[in-house]
């Protein structure tokens, strides 16, 4: 119940800061595995926050992020199909196809966003992953605002997400990353492994990383 009041009063606060700021010139909106008719009511529930943001003037983007992690689907092109059935411009939402654990939907997203002329940046997603990813954003992705969904300002009961044509979508020969990868290593790259083999790779480090005055 604790646990509960203080993610609800951290959405919230993060919300009405957010108001106060807006417009941004995108969210990120982290992607949720794609099932068909058993995707999860979280990918539901990312989805229509990120309509709300669009509809209540918050951003005038949208990049969905997410590679096929778990289903035969890339999360950020089947999420961006989704969105776009549902009244949102195509040419005012993205695919990072790229991610496959939370901190690389952040990382490769606000690189994304960078390389489209993108400099005022939200992440959009439910508080308990805002709140996970808040110390990572701070160090990896410098000047990106959180703006986590309010639960209960959307009445989640009447929304039903709309079937989409998957072919762009699909991935054939697909290898689930739980065969292809450790429990390990998926922790580790869910913890931002891959971010930082990749800025080590280009002979940078975590202190090289400076505030972008986004």
């Amino acid at each position: 119940m604790l646990t509960h009041c203080s993610f609800s009063h951290y959405a919230k606060k993060s919300y009405e800061q957010a108001k106060k700021d807006k417009p941004y010139d995108v969210i990120i909106v982290p992607g949720v595995p794609y099932e068909k008719e058993n995707t999860t009511s979280v990918m539901k529930m990312r989805i229509f926050w990120a309509k709300h943001l669009y509809d209540s003037g918050f951003t005038k983007n949208i990049i969905f992020s997410g590679s096929a992690v778990y289903t035969h689907f890339v999360e950020g092109i089947a999420m961006k199909i989704i969105a776009d059935s549902l009244g949102i411009p195509q040419d005012h939402s993205f695919s990072e196809t790229k991610a496959e654990h939370s901190t690389e939907n952040i990382y490769y997203s606000w690189k994304l966003a960078k390389s489209l002329g993108f400099k005022k940046i939200a992440l959009a997603t439910d508080p308990f992953q805002s709140r996970l990813l808040k110390s990572f954003v701070r160090k990896y992705t410098p000047g990106v605002t959180s703006v986590p969904i309010v639960f209960g300002m959307i009445d989640m009961d009447s929304k039903t997400l709309p079937a989409i044509d998957t072919t762009a979508a699909h991935v054939p020969n697909f290898v689930s990353i739980v065969e292809r990868e450790s429990f390990w290593k998926r922790f580790s790259g869910t913890m931002g492994r891959r971010v930082k083999e990749e800025l080590k790779g280009k002979g940078g480090s975590e202190s090289e990383i400076v505030p972008s005055g986004n």
